[in-house]
């Protein structure tokens, strides 16, 4: 794992790049994306030999890192045997991975349909709860992300909806509990979940409750800022569901696959929904997979109907063998126990510690291989570092902050006015406190623009 410089080889990815592609969610000309020329384990590097190590975990999906050689060898081995076949048949590959994760999700969530990514599981799941209870409507939380296709980014809470929002796609959005900007007036967990489950209870009341197929919510909700349920609001909203005959659907696309110290981030909480939407950690990225787990209520729904959608790469066999042995890895290694273990020990503790050196750090939150530094100008006011949905100027302190972390080796993942710890779930207790130590020296940047 030594980088070798190729500097010509890297103005010429670069340059291929300007060129040619068109990067999502971005002005192009205003975008300068680092040209990578290898990754192993929790690392990166570049064409210069320059190497990092990576706190983002690409987009939060290497949960078992770079390269990891059983998975490389069984998309090798399946690629020897069947690169490809139509969704419609019984493919090993298929079968198998689809009985490993219906043994790992909740419930009763046995049968799985698959897509070719999170924002799709989405769509797929609301049109399975919209057919499966014949009702229109869906509600989500603000502060969430739900993926970028047409439906899912209507069912997303944050500003990458505003330019697709038709304003028509049948979503209802409310507020889920977030205790550190309480929008309830909440002083502790116990008042914010109850204040919460009762303005979502009302906000299904006055929607009427024969309108609304699902209520969808990130179990722990990941890009929005990684804020942990208070203990018995997900609980609640099962009950809301049971009792109002709407379905429950959890979004574990971020947070499922050992990102949480538990299989899927439901287990935390002892809460089974409905729908389980899946992808990122299931194959750790390696190829585009991802998935809805369907209760035995709403597969049944579809037994002597058929289910009007489908994909032509649904369970694909080379990104289906890539999750059977993705799953049997963290299975053998320990992959689970070991984000449970790093972060209670580890994680935790230091991030709090860091949380008492810095002013710029007014809450640290997570729990296993998934945590936020919510970074303000003032602790006491708890004005973000910088504004919601900064950019440009605005966004200095937080631009500044990411420089400094990058300089220092790490690749930092950072959002609005927050960072986040989200390495690989297989990390190294030693490459954790390296990659802490730069975070240590960033923050001082960002104690810079505090108050």
């Amino acid at each position: 794992m030594t980088p070798q410089p190729n500097p010509e080889a890297g103005a010429a990815v670069k340059a291929a790049d300007r060129d040619h592609v068109f990067h999502s969610w971005s002005a192009q000309e205003l975008i300068d994306p680092l040209a990578v020329a290898g990754a192993e384990g929790s690392y990166f590097w570049d064409y210069d030999g320059r190497r990092y190590l990576d706190f983002s975990s690409g987009l939060v999906y290497t949960n078992i890192g770079y390269q990891h050689p059983k998975v490389v060898a069984a998309i090798q081995q399946q690629a020897a045997t069947m690169t490809t076949f139509a969704p419609a048949f019984a493919v090993e590959a298929r079968s198998e991975a689809a009985r490993l994760i219906a043994e790992r999700t909740p419930g009763d969530l046995n049968k799985i349909f698959f897509t070719n990514g999170g924002a799709d599981a989405v769509e797929h799941a609301v049109r399975m709860a919209r057919l499966h209870t014949g009702r229109p409507k869906v509600l989500s939380a603000y502060r969430s992300y739900h993926g970028g296709t047409q439906q899912a980014v209507n069912i997303t809470g944050d500003p990458r909806r505003w330019a697709s929002d038709s304003g028509t796609a049948g979503v209802v959005h409310f507020w889920a509990p977030y205790l550190y900007r309480s929008r309830f007036y909440a002083e502790t967990e116990e008042q914010e979940c109850a204040r919460a489950l009762e303005h979502l209870e009302t906000t299904i009341r006055f929607e009427g409750p024969s309108t609304i197929a699902a209520i969808i919510l990130e179990t722990i909700p990941g890009t929005a800022g990684i804020m942990v349920p208070p203990p018995g609001y997900l609980a609640g909203v099962r009950e809301l569901c049971d009792t109002y005959g709407i379905v429950f659907v959890l979004d574990e696309v971020m947070a499922g696959f050992g990102r949480t110290g538990e299989w899927f981030a439901a287990d935390l909480f002892d809460v089974t929904p409905d729908l389980l939407t899946f992808a990122k950690g299931v194959n750790s990225g390696y190829v585009p997979l991802g998935g809805v787990a369907i209760s035995g209520a709403i597969a049944e729904t579809f037994g002597k109907r058929p289910y009007p959608g489908g994909l032509t790469y649904s369970g694909h066999p080379l990104a289906c063998a890539a999750a059977v042995a993705t799953i049997n890895v963290m299975a053998e290694e320990g992959v689970v126990e070991n984000a449970a273990r790093l972060g209670a020990d580890v994680v935790g503790p230091e991030l709090r510690a860091l949380a008492e050196r810095h002013p710029s750090v007014g809450e640290v939150r997570g729990t296993g291989m998934f945590w936020a530094l919510e970074l303000v100008r003032d602790r006491e006011t708890r004005e973000p570092l910088v504004p919601y949905n900064a950019a440009g100027e605005a966004n200095t302190p937080m631009a500044a902050f990411a420089a400094a972390a990058k300089k220092g080796g790490l690749w930092p993942f950072v959002n609005m006015n927050r960072t986040h710890v989200v390495p690989p779930c297989t990390i190294g207790e030693a490459e954790l406190k390296e990659g802490l130590a730069v975070l240590d020296a960033a923050l001082s940047v960002a104690d810079e623009h505090t108050r």
